[in-house]
C-alpha cells in the first residue's frame, strides 16, 4: 500500500527562515530516489540543492519557480510504499500545499530530516520538466477562505489586504507570496497586462519589466545584502581611515615570487601579499578582530582569523571567508584566495563558506577605483579596502621618481576600536607593504 509523503522546506542553517525556489529537477510522475537532488533553492547566503528524504514518485508539487517559501512549508509530496494508485499528473488533481495527506501517521513522523545539502552544480542535468507558473486567477476558495500558506496569511493580515482582492499564481489556486508583494507595490495589475500583450518569457515575467522600467524583485542573497549593510551602517559607528604607500618593492617581491619554483602552480597577485600583511599586522592589534555582543554585553576578541574577500558574483555581493588563514603559508594563502574567488564568482559558494568571518578585505582596485569607504560585514570590527596600483611620481631616496603607489582605506567599528588602535593597525600595513622583506621576516 502507497502512501504520500509531504516534504517541506527544511532549515537551511545560519537562521534562515526563507528561501526562493529557483529550479525543480525533478516533474510529477518521476521516479525518484532516497538523497536525489529535487529542487534548487537560493537562501539569503547561497545556491543549495535540495536532497529527497524518500524514494518514491513524484505526486504533487506545490511551489513554483520564483516563489519565496517559508521553512517548513511543504513543497513537494512523493508517494512511497507501492504503485498501486494512480499519481496525479494535473497539479490541480494533486494535495493542497497547507494539507498533509500522510494519513494514521504522528506528525513527528511526517517531517523528514533534511539528509545533507551541497553547492548547486552549473551545468547539472535536470530531470523531467520544469514548472512554469500558472497565470494569475481568481484564488481558490475552501472553506469560505482564498488557499494560502500560514505566513502568507500572516503577510496579508499585517498589511490589511484582503486575499479576495488578489489574483493566485500559485499552482493550486493558492496565493504566494510573491502575488502579496506585487498588490502592496501596486505592480500587480501592469504586470499581468504585460505579460498578455508582449508575451514576455519567464525572466520579464520575474522582473516585471514595463517599457521604460524594470522592477526585480527583492530576494536572497541581495535581499539579505541590503538588510545586513543598513544593519551595520546604523548599528556600528564607523569610523574610516585611509593611507597612500609605495608598493614598488611589494611588486617587485612579487615578481621574484612568481618565478620560484614553489609559486609555479599558483595564481600569486598583490592581493595575497596584502592579506598577508593584514594578518601579521593583527598579532599585534587583535582588537581589530574581534566582535560585539550586544546581548552578554561583551566584547569577543577572537584568536583565529577566518579571513572574508569582497566578491561580486552573479547573485550579488557575498564574503566568503578563508577558515584559520593566519595557519597558511604565503603559498597556501595564495591558493586558498584562488579557489576562494573562482568559486565565488561561479556562485558556488556555500553557507559555510560565508559564515563566522572575523576581518574582511575588499578589493576596489580591480575596478579601477583608488579608494572608498567601505561598510563592515555584520559581526566584524573591521574592514580593509585595497585600492588600484598606479605609477605616480613619488618622492623616494630624497629624489621625485615614478614609483607603485595605492590607497588603503580602514573601516573600524569604533565601539571595538579606538582611533590609535586603528591607526597603528592601518599604518603597520601600509609599512608591510612598502617594505616587504618585513612582511616575510614576520610573516
Amino acid at each position: 500500500m502507497s502512501t504520500i509523503k509531504s516534504f517541506p522546506l527544511p532549515d537551511l542553517g545560519e537562521g534562515l527562515t526563507e528561501a526562493d525556489l529557483l529550479t525543480w529537477l525533478v516533474a510529477v510522475g518521476d521516479t525518484i530516489e532516497l538523497n536525489q537532488n529535487i529542487a534548487e533553492v537560493e537562501t539569503a547566503k547561497a545556491a543549495v540543492e535540495l536532497p529527497s528524504p524518500f524514494a518514491g514518485v513524484v505526486a504533487a508539487l506545490h511551489v513554483s519557480e520564483g516563489d519565496t517559501v517559508e521553512v517548513g512549508v511543504p513543497i513537494i509530496d512523493i508517494r512511497v510504499g507501492g504503485e498501486d494508485e494512480p499519481v496525479a499528473s494535473d497539479p490541480e488533481q494533486s494535495v493542497s500545499p497547507i494539507q498533509n495527506t500522510s494519513s494514521g501517521e504522528d506528525e513527528d513522523e511526517r517531517v523528514p530530516v533534511l539528509v545533507g545539502y551541497g553547492v548547486a552544480k552549473e551545468g547539472s542535468s535536470r530531470r523531467g520538466g520544469r514548472v512554469d507558473s500558472p497565470a494569475a486567477s481568481a484564488p481558490n476558495v475552501q472553506n469560505g477562505k482564498p488557499l494560502a500558506a500560514p505566513p502568507v496569511r500572516k503577510m496579508a493580515k499585517d498589511n490589511g489586504v484582503d486575499l479576495n482582492e488578489l489574483p493566485a499564481s500559485g499552482s493550486h489556486g493558492d496565493v504566494t507570496r510573491q502575488d502579496v508583494e506585487s498588490y502592496l507595490e501596486g505592480a500587480s495589475a501592469v504586470q499581468s497586462e504585460t505579460d498578455v500583450q508582449s508575451g514576455t518569457d519567464a525572466q520579464q515575467s520575474v522582473s516585471g519589466r514595463t517599457g521604460r522600467e524594470e522592477r526585480t524583485p527583492i530576494k536572497g542573497v541581495r535581499k539579505h545584502t541590503a538588510e545586513a549593510m543598513v544593519r551595520s551602517a546604523f548599528t556600528a559607528p564607523h569610523v574610516t581611515e585611509f593611507v597612500t604607500v609605495d608598493v614598488t618593492e611589494t611588486l617587485e617581491l612579487l615578481e621574484s615570487l612568481r618565478s620560484s619554483t614553489h609559486f609555479r602552480d599558483v595564481r600569486l597577485t598583490p592581493l595575497a601579499l596584502v592579506s598577508k600583511a593584514v594578518l601579521v599586522a593583527l598579532k599585534s592589534n587583535p582588537s581589530l578582530n574581534s566582535s560585539w555582543d550586544e546581548v552578554a554585553q561583551e566584547i569577543v576578541t577572537k584568536f583565529y582569523v577566518n579571513l572574508g574577500i569582497a566578491a561580486a558574483t552573479p547573485r550579488g555581493l557575498m564574503v566568503p571567508n578563508i577558515k584559520n588563514a593566519h595557519e597558511l603559508s604565503l603559498v597556501d594563502l595564495a591558493r586558498a584566495l584562488a579557489d576562494l574567488t573562482r568559486i565565488a564568482k561561479e556562485g558556488k559558494s556555500s553557507p559555510a563558506d560565508l559564515a563566522d568571518g572575523t576581518i574582511t578585505i575588499t578589493n576596489v582596485g580591480v575596478f579601477g577605483v583608488d579608494a572608498g569607504t567601505p561598510i563592515l560585514n555584520p559581526g566584524e570590527a573591521a574592514i580593509l579596502c585595497f585600492g588600484s596600483i598606479r605609477r605616480t611620481p613619488w618622492e623616494h631616496n630624497g629624489e621625485i621618481a615614478l614609483r607603485s603607489v595605492t590607497t588603503l582605506s580602514l573601516s573600524f567599528d569604533h565601539r571595538l576600536v579606538d582611533g590609535q588602535q586603528g591607526s597603528e593597525f592601518l599604518a603597520l600595513v601600509g609599512r608591510l607593504l612598502t617594505h616587504p622583506i618585513d612582511l616575510i621576516a614576520l610573516g
